[in-house]
């Protein structure tokens, strides 16, 4: 039965009612009920126009304090610029003394290390096979393909740290000191 109301500041809803109206889920009605934003007004019973209210309320302050930006403070702005040079002078050390390397300085050296285990790899049999056509012992013949296995690997054994220094390594020794070479000196 359709009943007409006047009034409308006493309606109470239920709490399935409320979710549909505002299209929130049951958890979310019962945390801003908790908050104070949607009124409550007996267990699962919430004031209509109260709550609507006071949930408009809610969205447009959530959005304008979302969409104002902070006032830039000249101190803290200064703090993360200096922060984040002091990383990056870090950075740079670090790479200078070669305890980090670059992304292309070590793709570089293991694509060049493992196609040249590659290669080798590829060519034992071409090696190998002209040596092992004659014999007849099993043993010779497990020697002899070890052997060439044993010098590919080889190849990836030979890790030189080295080669993983970018152009920017400088060699310090204990206690060396790094000589400025800045044109803003003055000669005396």
């Amino acid at each position: 039965m359709n009943q007409k109301t006047n009034e409308v500041d006493g309606i109470t809803v239920s709490s399935a009612v409320l979710q549909s109206i505002l299209g929130l889920t049951d958890r979310r009605v019962r945390q801003l009920a908790q908050e104070g934003t949607i009124v409550r007004v007996s267990r699962g019973k919430y004031s209509l126009v109260s709550s609507v209210q006071n949930y408009v309320t809610y969205i447009k302050t959530t959005k304008e304090t979302a969409e104002t930006p902070k006032k830039l403070d000249y101190e803290d702005e200064r703090a993360l610029h200096e922060r984040i040079k002091r990383e990056k002078s870090e950075l740079t050390l670090k790479l200078m003394k070669g305890e980090l390397h670059k992304t292309e300085d070590v793709e570089r050296v293991m694509n060049d290390m493992l196609t040249n285990f590659r290669s080798k790899v590829l060519s034992i049999p071409s090696k190998v096979a002209p040596r092992l056509i004659y014999k007849d012992d099993v043993n010779n013949i497990q020697d002899t393909i070890e052997i060439e296995v044993v010098e590919a690997l080889q190849e990836l054994s030979e890790y030189d740290p080295s080669l993983f220094y970018s152009d920017e390594y400088v060699d310090v020794e204990d206690g060396e000191e790094i000589e400025e070479t800045n044109s803003t000196k003055k000669d005396s």
